[in-house]
């Protein structure tokens, strides 16, 4: 997966496919279930983090890929715009997670899960 989301990244087509539309989907799904991380925890450098470029890429992919779409509950009381490939993430109360209205989001294509259970320190390469 990483080669295809460097490659579209890299070649930026005026039109996306379908087959494109599906890579990314693969993406945020390793996103969700904590497969495949932006950033992981890193002893071995100075911030204690280190960057997955390619991830970062395929994030910033899907936000080229997306249009503006209409996201809002409520039109008038809070309008609420934003790119396709990025809607907010559906889940209920049990995940045990907090949502303000008008103040904070969790887009699909991130992994929530539990402070004991989201880090894990890097490999040596």
């Amino acid at each position: 997966m990483q080669a295809e989301i460097e490659r579209l990244f890299d070649i930026a087509p005026s039109v996306y496919t379908d087959e494109d539309f599906l890579l990314f989907e693969r993406l945020k799904s390793a996103l969700n279930e904590g497969r495949v991380r932006a950033a992981e925890p890193c002893p071995k450098t100075r911030t204690g983090w280190r960057v997955n470029a390619w991830v970062k890429k395929g994030i910033l992919l899907g936000f080229r890929m997306g249009a503006v779409v209409d996201m809002s509950v409520d039109s008038v009381r809070q309008p609420f715009f934003d790119k396709s490939t990025f809607p907010v993430k559906r889940f209920g109360e049990r995940r045990d997670v907090r949502i303000v209205p008008a103040a904070s989001s969790i887009r699909d294509g991130c992994y929530i899960g539990r402070a004991s259970s989201v880090c894990r320190p890097c490999s040596s390469t």
